[in-house]
């Protein structure tokens, strides 16, 4: 279900479209349907439908059929779910799940699709402290569920409840398309509850099962900004835990934030307030300083990630080589390919450049479309420039090359292999292997030369 508004969030953007962990709200539900191998998810839009169904649209690689059904208006839970109906086979299991709860995990549901066998409604139920807003389980004096009875409508008695439903329920779907058609509104919110075909199941004389849980954050939903925050905690901290068990070693585990997929190999160490965005491998032994964010990038075995260090390797991807060391304050960025023991120190950007092994550019320079070979020392202040304002070319660095100190290379040029230039020298023109060159105006000295003064005041 993602049809309803989400008024509490005070934004434009669908409620079910907004982030934790780097993905929609929907798209976490969304990969959990694809984990229960489900053959079909039908979502269930309203507001913002065209921009959901799109969202939803953009997601590759699924294993599964996705349909739409379009709710308008939003008349409540069960009217939700009757719109879902025509794109129901009867010889299946219907798995109601929401939109705003992104933490479900596959297990649960898989124990939940068990407990209905697929002939029995079950209910998804964990107890609370403090029920408030939620349904409560009601049973007989035997521990059979007899009825889910909505806050607003509860007694005194039951709202002393403490076991509520968690919104998510595993049904046969010939039973659920026979029970929704017998849904009414007159509750005190004229809304057509789906949780009424508990009532239903009842009256038939069919079981109704619950399979409680006790871990609140799998069904906590997202109806505001500060819920959405709170849940993003507890998502990373999951990760962190995870990341942990797995040997990598956190200097904090509250101060990390995982916004895609992060694999880490054996005795990795990541420092505090670090980002992992998209596709992110870290290789054996690799170190990750504080303050860096790191994404879409592979960071080979024994690398250090000085602190400060921004890596984005968008749609190209980045890699750093074996032992290399990268920053403090560095800017990889995509296309960025470094071989082993390559150095790029403070204030250093890399875009799609190739540096060989031993390859160093330590500081204050900028390597763009440059192919670089084998220990080539790229000096302080210098920049490759790539661009003549319409189009890019590119820059070649021989092996052994010694590039001083605020140099420009103006591509396309080829640096022969050996070769050192000057620094300050602004080079247009390709040099042989071996060559000192030397771009620059002479140096002139003026003996006895006297500074302008100022005129003196009237």
């Amino acid at each position: 279900m993602a049809a309803g508004k989400g008024t509490r969030m005070k934004s434009a953007l669908p409620k079910v479209l907004h982030r934790l962990g780097g993905r929609a709200l929907l798209q976490h539900v969304l990969d959990t349907a694809a984990s229960l191998q489900a053959r079909k998810v039908v979502v269930i839009t309203g507001h913002g439908a065209a921009q959901v169904e799109a969202a939803c649209q953009a997601n590759t690689g699924t294993n599964y059929a996705m349909e739409f059904a379009r709710q308008e208006p939003q008349l409540g839970t069960g009217h939700a779910v009757q719109q879902a109906l025509p794109h129901l086979a009867d010889d299946g299991v219907v798995v109601v799940l929401s939109g705003d709860v992104p933490l479900t995990q596959a297990d649960t549901l898989f124990h939940l699709i068990a407990a209905s066998g697929g002939t029995r409604l079950a209910l998804l139920t964990l107890e609370m402290p403090d029920p408030t807003g939620y349904g409560r389980i009601v049973r007989n004096a035997d521990g059979a569920v007899r009825a889910i009875v909505e806050h607003k409508d509860a007694s005194p008695e039951q709202r002393h409840i403490q076991e509520v439903y968690s919104g998510i329920m595993a049904v046969p779907a010939a039973s659920l398309r026979r029970w929704l058609a017998r849904l009414g509104n007159h509750n005190a919110q004229g809304e057509y509850y789906l949780t009424d075909i508990v009532r239903f199941a009842v009256s038939d004389g069919e079981a109704v099962v619950a399979h409680k849980i006790t871990d609140a954050v799998q069904v906590a939903g997202v109806n505001s900004p500060v819920q959405l925050a709170q849940l993003e905690r507890a998502y990373q901290l999951g990760v962190a835990h995870k990341l942990m068990e797995e040997g990598v070693r956190l200097a904090d585990p509250a101060r990390l934030d995982v916004r895609g997929d992060l694999s880490c190999a054996h005795d990795v160490s990541i420092d505090v307030n670090c980002v992992f965005e998209g596709q992110v491998n870290l290789g054996e032994g690799v170190r990750i300083g504080a303050n860096c964010v790191i994404a879409n990038a592979v960071i080979e075995a024994g690398a250090v990630i000085h602190p400060f260090t921004h890596i984005d390797g968008e749609k190209l991807g980045v890699t750093v080589g074996v032992g290399s060391l990268i920053g403090p304050f560095a800017r990889l960025r995509p296309g960025a390919r470094l071989g082993s023991e390559v150095h790029i120190g403070n204030f250093v950007e890399v875009k799609n450049s190739t540096l060989a092994d031993g390859a160093k550019a330590n500081h204050l320079a900028y390597l763009g479309d440059a192919t670089v070979g084998e220990r080539v020392n790229f000096g302080a202040g210098s920049i490759t420039a790539n661009y003549d304002g319409a189009n890019k070319h590119r820059t070649v660095i021989g092996a052994d090359v010694h590039v001083g100190s605020n140099c420009v290379l103006i591509a396309p040029l080829t640096l022969g292999a050996g070769g050192t230039v000057g620094g300050g020298s602004t080079l247009t023109k390709s040099t042989p292997p071996g060559a000192l060159t030397v771009a620059r105006g002479k140096q002139v000295s003026i003996a006895d030369w006297s500074r302008p003064k100022k005129a003196p005041k009237a």
